[in-house]
């Protein structure tokens, strides 16, 4: 008789499943968020080292996210990245995404888990001191903080400056990315502050070669981060 489950793999279990995914974010350095982008783009910078890719589309229709999300979600999965959504948890499921990003003034961090599960991945924003603190009891598996320089991408919202980078390396529980207006021209006294992982947005989504972008990037965070021994 012919087993008719041959040759075919079966799924993993969930707990390995979450594992994988926390182990992946885990040992990320260089997270790239931006809009909706070409194919060749998201090829270059998830090949040269970006770990995880946000695709963040603020009041665009739930068809042209999910659309632009399948895209997003096959690319990443090429390069071995994680994909996040942001700011829709009810949208991660059938965008095939790894997990969903939210802030201060979306979803709350127990609606965003609620919605995706424990096997996904839920990120946060911060920014103060009061926020970091709160993140880590508050069921998240990562959180970002910033902006550290003021960005256009956040209009409206003070730079917290390096301190609050130094009080996050001395103080979170989960991993936690520095984020705002980080480029290669700072990427260093970011990392010197305690910051073992970076979000960019026009570093790269503006760079001139986005690749050799990435690549520099990854390779400034994660010699910083040896030397710091990453202990987040």
């Amino acid at each position: 008789m012919v087993n008719p489950s041959a040759g075919v793999s079966a799924p993993l279990p969930h707990f390995e499943i979450v594992t994988e995914r926390l182990e992946r974010l885990r040992d990320a350095r260089l997270y790239l968020v931006c809009d909706d982008q070409p194919d060749d783009f998201l090829h270059a910078v998830l090949g040269a080292g970006a770990d995880l890719v946000q695709l963040r589309m603020k009041g665009a229709p739930d068809d042209a996210i999910l659309t632009a999300a399948g895209r997003f979600a096959a690319i990443a999965a090429e390069h071995d990245a994680l994909f996040i959504l942001n700011d829709r948890p009810d949208l991660v499921d059938p965008a095939g995404a790894d997990g969903v990003h939210v802030g201060q003034d979306d979803a709350s961090v127990a609606e965003a888990r609620a919605a995706v599960g424990s096997d996904r991945i839920v990120g946060l924003s911060t920014h103060s001191r009061e926020q970091v603190d709160a993140a880590g009891g508050a069921g998240v598996d990562y959180f970002a903080v910033g902006p550290v320089h003021e960005t256009p991408t956040k209009p409206g919202r003070p730079a917290v400056g390096l301190e609050l980078v130094r009080y996050a390396a001395a103080h979170a529980t989960v991993p936690f990315f520095a984020i705002g207006g980080i480029d290669t021209t700072n990427v260093g006294e970011v990392a010197g502050a305690g910051a073992t992982r970076i979000v960019v947005v026009r570093a790269l989504t503006t760079a001139v070669d986005p690749e050799n972008a990435a690549r520099a990037l990854r390779s400034e965070i994660t010699s910083r981060g040896v030397r710091l021994g990453s202990a987040q």
